[in-house]
């Protein structure tokens, strides 16, 4: 069984039309999230110690918004930014601010299982092992740092636009592709394009071989 370490229900609903209803069950686990400039350590680190925490197979993802004229941000401070400013503000700061206002959603899924996995271009095994031996520590933080993960990425490229539409969460107002925001669209448009299902795509064709 392959634990979601989500509080988002829609998030399991979407992995199970990848992976099967029978395969995919939800995890609420509290796990830290570091503070970094890209997704990928931010996911590894949760999926590491998810891992430690159920002792079964688990996937964290984690995700943002990232502004093109920005430099990417809020990127992987994307929830920090929506809680404290909200969707809207980013929306008119964008259009105060830029002439260009291109944008991509992007996901990053990570996978532990506390096996052992070979490094390939895409996913990416992200096993740090010389850092976990070089920081000292505790054992259990070792061990956690040591625990191999495959990393999966997707991006859905758009703009930032005005709020419209009553679907999704998050962003999804104000990110236009394709001429409708993710808003707009119903759940199966939204998860045939989506960051997030081009994330699950990929793993869903590796899990299937794990």
């Amino acid at each position: 069984m392959l634990r979601y370490v989500t509080t988002n229900e829609g998030k399991v609903r979407e992995a199970r039309e990848y992976l099967g209803d029978g395969d995919v069950e939800q995890l609420d686990f509290d796990y830290t999230e570091v503070q970094a400039d890209d997704l990928e350590p931010i996911a590894a680190r949760g999926a590491r110690e998810a891992y430690r925490h159920a002792g079964e197979p688990v996937l964290v993802d984690d995700a943002g918004l990232f502004v093109d004229g920005f430099d990417g941000f809020p990127g992987p401070y994307s929830a920090f930014v929506e809680d404290t400013l909200g969707v809207e503000a980013v929306q008119r700061l964008v259009a105060r601010e830029l002439d260009e206002r291109r944008a991509r959603f992007r996901c990053v899924l990570a996978y532990c299982d506390g096996g052992e996995f070979d490094a390939s271009p895409d996913p990416v095994d992200r096993d740090d092992r010389v850092a976990a031996a070089a920081t000292g520590g505790n054992r259990d933080e070792q061990e956690t740092r040591a625990l191999p993960v495959k990393l999966f990425a997707g991006e859905v490229r758009g703009r930032i636009v005005e709020p419209r539409g009553d679907g999704g969460f998050g962003y999804d107002p104000i990110f236009e592709h394709d001429g409708a925001t993710f808003a707009e669209m119903s759940a199966a448009e939204k998860n045939a394009i989506s960051h997030r299902g081009r994330a699950l795509g990929k793993f869903a064709e590796w899990f299937q071989e794990r």
